[in-house]
């Protein structure tokens, strides 16, 4: 199969990488017009206009924005359906994600200041969220666990799940996994006329206060066009996968580890790294046999051969270094000493430590978030958390005596900004 194959000591190799990591305009000025359109008639008209525009893109025939919400009867009779061995998968990865997710919950604090007075911090959890779901054929169970658990964990009062239905076709694990996650209302809508309805809400819809989840390009663009009113999680772009090996993995494993990210899509970004140019011949040759046992082996054979690459460097050190350049939504450290390159690594949305721990585990089932920071975002972006569905307050508490000697301060800075009513605000205590 196509895989091109880049060397860091050739000449022209920093023109070859930019050339592989660049990616299309942010989002184009057709999308960005539709979803403007879309976003504008939900604030104007509503439900009427959400219950035009999902017949029209999902291909439904619904007389009534009722029609859109889900039961929760058909929730409990979606997860009462599903094969024994299914419900005890997605209990045990929803009890890991769960468990990871518990210690990342902020804390309040509180102090005293050498004046006596308090300082500290609330944690509050959001009210309400909207957590959007691909729908239709597609199942997508994890998504569903991923963005809900962490939620609930952080005490969010209500979440609101956006799963599409087209030609009024819902799949029945995105209903068994939210049953499972503890979702409160389901609503059949989507694109970027869910993303709109969920930020200004409808007489159906209620509105939120942060979306999350990922979708298309129009979803994205909907977000993109909606932050501020409410928060959003990112604006997710592609799959990516670096994996870093020394040469001594199993061939297939690393063939397959690529893949594991390549038949996202076709624009999927899917790169090994290693010192060992026979290693990656050999990698090479496992792509090509195992290619072809891939229900999606056109959407992989596209990926590898226009977002794929097989790297030559000259240590792992190297190796490293590049991977900070790339900045990965998933990090495979594949070689011996796994834990001797982690103070190497800068920017990663999940590094996955050893040979043994492939980038599947954690999509599904290892606990830590699978939403992570995509497109070079990892350099100043974190994974989807508890910490997303909560948000902080300052606690300030002046005593008599304490405020006098922030009187002074305050009200000479003040002075030199030549804001006059903070000034004698301040002086007042003093």
């Amino acid at each position: 199969m196509d895989v091109r194959r880049l060397d860091t000591r050739r000449a022209d190799f920093d023109a070859q990488l930019t050339a592989l990591l660049d990616r299309a305009p942010e989002t184009s000025a057709d999308v960005t017009r539709v979803v403007d359109g879309i976003v504008a008639d939900i604030r104007a008209r509503g439900d009427t206009a959400l219950l035009e525009l999902t017949n029209r893109f999902d291909r439904r025939t619904l007389n009534s924005a009722a029609a859109f919400e889900v039961p929760k009867v058909q929730w409990a009779a979606a997860w009462e359906a599903q094969p024994a061995d299914l419900r005890a998968a997605l209990e045990a990865a929803a009890t890991r994600i769960r468990a990871y997710a518990e210690r990342q919950k902020l804390a309040p604090f509180a102090f005293t200041d050498e004046f006596g007075n308090t300082l500290g911090q609330e944690v509050r959890a959001l009210e309400r969220v909207g957590i959007y779901v691909p729908g239709g054929k597609a199942a997508y169970p994890s998504s569903v666990l991923m963005n809900a658990i962490p939620a609930k964990v952080a005490g969010v009062d209500e979440i609101i799940m956006a799963v599409p239905a087209p030609a009024g076709e819902l799949n029945a694990v995105v209903l068994a996994a939210a049953h499972l996650a503890g979702v409160d209302r389901i609503f059949t809508i989507g694109g970027a006329q869910a993303v709109a309805a969920l930020a200004y809400g409808t007489a159906t819809i209620p509105p939120v206060d942060k979306i999350v989840g990922p979708g298309n390009a129009y979803v994205a663009a909907a977000k993109r066009a909606v932050f501020g009113r409410v928060g959003i999680d990112s604006i997710a772009g592609p799959s990516e996968i670096v994996v870093i090996s020394d040469g001594g993995s199993d061939p297939r494993w690393m063939a397959m580890d690529l893949f594991s990210q390549a038949e996202h899509g076709e624009d999927s970004e899917a790169i090994l790294i290693s010192p060992d140019a026979a290693f990656l011949d050999r990698v090479a040759a496992a792509m090509a046999e195992r290619v072809t046992t891939l229900p999606r082996e056109k959407i992989v054979r596209t990926s590898i051969g226009e977002r794929g690459a097989l790297i030559l460097v000259r240590d792992l050190a190297e190796a490293c270094a590049l991977s900070n350049r790339i900045a990965p939504e998933h990090l495979e450290l594949a070689v011996e000493a796994p834990r001797a390159l982690i103070p190497q690594i800068r920017h990663a949305g999940a590094i996955f430590v050893g040979r043994h721990t492939p980038e599947a585990f954690g999509d599904y089932c290892a606990g830590p978030n699978h939403v992570l920071p995509t497109s070079r975002a990892a350099r100043f972006s974190n994974p989807l958390g508890v910490y997303e569905f909560q948000k902080r307050s300052s606690l300030i508490e002046c005593t008599t005596d304490g405020a006098r000697p922030l009187a002074q301060i305050a009200g000479r800075i003040a002075d030199a900004e030549g804001l006059q009513a903070h000034a004698l605000s301040a002086r007042d205590r003093g």
